[in-house]
């Protein structure tokens, strides 16, 4: 009895620690978020895609720089170095992203950065930093 007792108790508080940190990382990132907002056209909560592996982070766009970032993350694009711009409802991976959001897929060099974001968040920054082709042209791309 004592044994079925302590694993149930390990298990309620290994919940507890995963929900605690769940909830501590986004108010990190809504902290982040408020920083950026003053200086920025558009900001919002995304997950950046890396493969198979999804991170949360605050995304903004300022006059020449991409930013995405999170409590262990300060990661950012030069506007001017970014080749194409897509809009798209799937990853590079050809995997489907849930119901109500967007990928914003941004090539440099070749190499694709994807963030996922709401619909609406897709809206906003479709308008700040509109689809684009390699070679500067805009593209017909937006999902």
């Amino acid at each position: 009895m004592l044994g079925t007792i302590t694993v149930i108790l390990v298990v309620v508080l290994a919940a507890l620690i995963v929900f605690f940190i769940r909830t501590r990382r986004q108010d990190q990132i809504s902290a982040l978020l408020e920083k950026r907002r003053a200086q920025s056209k558009v900001v919002s909560k995304a997950e950046y895609a890396n493969g198979i592996e999804r991170m949360p982070v605050a995304l903004a766009l300022d006059d020449k720089t991409v930013y995405y970032e999170n409590p262990d993350l300060e990661a950012s694009l030069d506007i001017d170095r970014i080749e194409e711009i897509e809009y798209d409802d799937e990853l590079t991976t050809g995997k489907n992203i849930e119901q109500g959001s967007r990928v914003i897929r941004m090539r440099a060099h070749g190499t694709p950065f994807e963030f996922i974001v709401s619909a609406a968040d897709a809206t906003r920054w479709q308008q700040a930093l509109p689809p684009r082709q390699a070679g500067g042209g805009r593209t017909a791309r937006v999902g």
